[in-house]
């Protein structure tokens, strides 16, 4: 009589064999001089990506196919806000991109990688959904996707696919190693500035800022017990132009409170450049008010 458990576990055996077999066309290896081998993703004909994060400060790079070809590829452009690094070459155009997926909560998920071009794989599960979020190099990314995985060295910057074999996104270690994924959405979004331009323009007031107790009477007349306290001015930012000067607390820009650098990031997208934000602040014991123009970011 035939085992049904049996039966169940050669069928998803099978299956995942079968995804996998498909899934690594889309990855490979990434050869850095002076740096531990990386994976990539192949993302579109010519085009390739890889983590932003782990990516030495370098502009040329070898893809290790997993059918064994090296090819030539050159950092196209670079973008912290959403880690990610577009590499053109020539390869990948024999192969169809994959349809990009929507996750599901429990949903299983395959990770690939491919230090030094060997093709591997690790099965995991979506373990945790969110909504938008924003790095702390300010970029946005469309939606929250952890996955019940601690990637391993080499690993990360390798396609994620959904059990449809629809692709999630590239894997990136999030904080302890834990891995997230990009989000194809968040990908595409940034590839046509990348490509175009080699980076994504986002908004700069050109300050550091940090957390820090407002006065008691201060906090009693704006309804707000913390503000970000000046404590570095770029000499040609928009802050400094405005009139800002270190030691100012800033409490509002715009109509955000300033309680956390981040937050402030997050409202400093594309869309902001050139726009107008008031600067509410506390100096020598009282609040002020001063105007900033918004500026791209200058390039690193």
């Amino acid at each position: 009589m035939p085992d049904p458990i049996r039966d169940v576990l050669t069928e998803l055996s099978q299956a995942l064999t079968a995804r996998t077999a498909a899934a690594q066309a889309h990855v490979a290896g990434l050869a850095v001089p002076q740096a531990r081998p990386l994976s990539a993703t192949l993302w579109r004909p010519g085009l390739a990506i890889a983590s932003e994060q782990v990516f030495p400060k370098t502009d040329r790079a070898e893809l290790i196919l997993t059918d064994g070809r090296r090819v030539p590829a050159r950092v196209a452009g670079r973008d912290p806000g959403t880690n990610i690094v577009a590499l053109a070459c020539e390869a990948g155009s024999e192969i169809a991109p994959p349809a990009a997926a929507e996750p599901n909560l429990g949903g299983l998920a395959l990770v690939l990688a491919a230090a030094e071009g060997r093709p591997s794989v690790r099965l995991t599960v979506v373990r945790a959904l969110g909504p938008a979020w924003h790095s702390l190099a300010g970029g946005r990314i469309d939606r929250r996707i952890a996955l019940d995985l601690v990637l391993a060295r080499g690993e990360e910057g390798g396609p994620v696919f959904d059990a449809t074999g629809g692709l999630l996104g590239m894997s990136t270690a999030g904080p302890r190693g834990r891995a997230l994924v990009i989000p194809s959405a968040t990908i595409e979004r940034v590839m046509g500035p990348l490509v175009a331009t080699g980076r994504v323009e986002r908004g700069w007031l050109g300050v550091a800022l940090h957390p820090v107790a407002l006065p008691e009477n201060i906090a009693a007349e704006t309804g707000q017990d913390r503000g970000l306290i000046v404590m570095r001015l770029a000499p040609e930012g928009p802050a400094a132009k405005a009139g800002l000067v270190l030691g100012d607390i800033l409490i509002a820009v715009g109509e955000v409170p300033a309680l956390h650098p981040a937050e402030i990031a997050r409202h400093l997208g594309p869309d902001s450049i050139g726009q107008k934000v008031a600067l509410k602040l506390v100096r020598a014991g009282a609040v002020a008010s001063l105007s900033a123009v918004v500026m791209a970011r200058p390039a690193p």
